[in-house]
């Protein structure tokens, strides 16, 4: 019984962790004067604020389903291992029908005799589940792909590319080749290859969308490293006899960490809809698990089915779309507040 306790506590316990380090380097930014200014100007625009709350929104489902625990099942004076609930299952947790039936229907999808036992707002699957909670735990996914791709892309991207700009010579030129190769090859090739040579999983296809998106961070980083190695404040530090180390991690780094925050804010729609693409094609997370890519795939055939069953894809669509659209809405108006040559100032220069 103690190691189902234990897997719960793990699985619950990687994503708080996730979360807890952004918000702790968030408010660590925040300490400092000028990202604080920054994050002051974020909130002021009312694009980015509403955005920022509907990713709020989302990153609260993310996290009540997240929280888990196991269910035990007493039959014959013992305790068995049924499943694993989570919080969001105490909130909302429909009944199962025996197959489809229409958002909002009395009756299941095609025998007006059969009554539904509960409530659907978007209907149910052929499985009987419902939908609007299926579309509820593709969230989860979404956030866990994105959250893990950014933890491989960040420091792939940082290192290569500010090691490449800072040195230069031969450093530079091999980075250069490596990731210029790399983009020879289409993406969506490479990530069918990776995940054909790593199997089905949410790991791997973090790692496959990681080792193929880590290339255009890299090359900004090391264009704004060459650039910013040439100014007098780190030809002065260089002069006062500081390390290599010193001199990126105390002036260049800070310098582009605006970049940083944005490409990953930028990058991770991409990654949402990769899961989406990957997933349809058979090729993204398994097929026990729910996400917004499982749901479209399974649609193909209730499309073209008569009566055709739209509501399954128009609910995975729906929250892909409003997801997508925030954290994008959202990137932009970061980007013009804190990228210095697309900054919007208002009211002083």
């Amino acid at each position: 019984m103690l190691k189902y306790y234990l897997k719960d506590l793990v699985l619950t316990l990687i994503p708080l962790a996730i979360v807890a380090g952004l918000v702790w380097w968030l408010v660590t930014l925040n300490r400092v004067r000028l990202w604080h200014e920054n994050f002051q100007r974020i909130w002021r625009t009312r694009l980015a604020r509403i955005s920022l709350i509907v990713i709020c929104l989302y990153l609260a489902v993310f996290l009540l389903d997240s929280v888990t625990f196991p269910v035990f099942q007493e039959t014959g004076g013992k305790k068995f291992y049924q499943r694993s609930k989570t919080l969001l299952d105490l909130i909302y947790q429909p009944v199962k029908e025996d197959s489809y039936s229409a958002p909002m229907a009395r009756h299941q999808f095609g025998n007006e005799k059969a009554l539904n036992k509960g409530f659907h707002p978007f209907g149910t699957n052929i499985n009987g589940e419902d939908v609007l909670r299926n579309a509820l735990r593709g969230i989860r996914i979404a956030f866990i792909i994105g959250g893990l791709t950014l933890l491989i892309i960040l420091p792939l991207g940082l290192f290569f590319g500010l090691v490449a700009g800072y040195y230069g010579g031969r450093t530079d030129t091999g980075v250069t080749y490596a990731y210029s190769t790399l983009e020879c090859i289409p993406e969506i090739l490479l990530l069918i290859v990776l995940m054909n040579i790593f199997g089905n999983g949410i790991i791997q296809l973090c790692v496959a969308l990681g080792i193929t998106s880590w290339v255009g961070l890299c090359r900004i980083t090391r264009g704004e490293t060459m650039k910013i190695k040439t100014m007098e404040f780190v030809q002065a530090s260089r002069a006062l006899g500081h390390s290599h180390g010193h001199i990126i991690f105390r002036h260049i780094l800070p310098n582009i960490m605006h970049i940083v925050l944005i490409t990953a804010v930028l990058r991770f729609s991409g990654l949402v809809m990769a899961e989406v693409v990957l997933s349809y094609l058979g090729l993204g997370v398994p097929r026990n698990i729910t996400s917004w890519g499982i749901m479209i795939d399974q649609a193909r055939g209730e499309l073209a089915r008569d009566p055709m069953v739209w509501w399954n894809i128009t609910a995975a669509f729906i929250f892909m779309f409003i997801l997508i659209l925030a954290v994008n809405f959202f990137g932009d108006a970061t980007r013009d507040i804190l990228d210095p040559r697309t900054r919007k100032e208002t009211g002083r220069a």
